[in-house]
């Protein structure tokens, strides 16, 4: 199974983009899942359902961070490196979605105002591409992982 279809399924399951993205990569960068959905749990819906920037982004940036990240305060060379990845995999995701803000992505002039999160029914899905989207971002780090080993 892809990255791609890992990340598609946590959704489905009902985790948030970020946790279904971050989840996806756990297992091989060395995290167990418990650990990885709590870390990522705050992440959702745009960060704490904010709808900001969109928890697809934010899991696909935490695992290329976890993935292929500096660790050093002084590592100025590999923070540039870091810095120009999540760049380049931001700048593809908006290329091809139009936005990596939560409410663009999902049509809103502004956020709903509330901390609950929607009852993931059949016409929550209808109206939602979160799981396209999901299925985006872990599959474009996949790619660049496999280019940039």
């Amino acid at each position: 199974m892809t990255k791609a279809e890992q990340a598609r399924q946590l959704f489905l399951q009902g985790y948030n983009c970020c946790q279904s993205v971050f989840g996806a990569y756990a297992q091989e960068l060395g995290i167990d899942m418990p650990t990885a959905m709590a870390l990522a749990s705050g992440m959702g819906g745009g960060i704490g359902r904010t709808r900001s920037v969109c928890g697809a982004c934010t899991g696909m940036c935490m695992a290329a961070g976890l993935a292929k990240g500096y660790t050093s305060p002084t590592a100025k060379e590999e923070k540039t490196q870091t810095y120009a990845m999540i760049q380049a995999l931001l700048k593809r995701f908006e290329a091809d979605n139009g936005s990596t803000i939560c409410k663009v992505l999902l049509g809103l002039e502004k956020p709903e105002g509330s901390c609950q999160a929607e009852e993931r029914t059949e016409e929550y899905y209808k109206k939602r591409p979160c799981p396209e989207l999901v299925a985006y971002a872990a599959g474009i780090l996949e790619e660049y992982l496999q280019e940039n080993p």
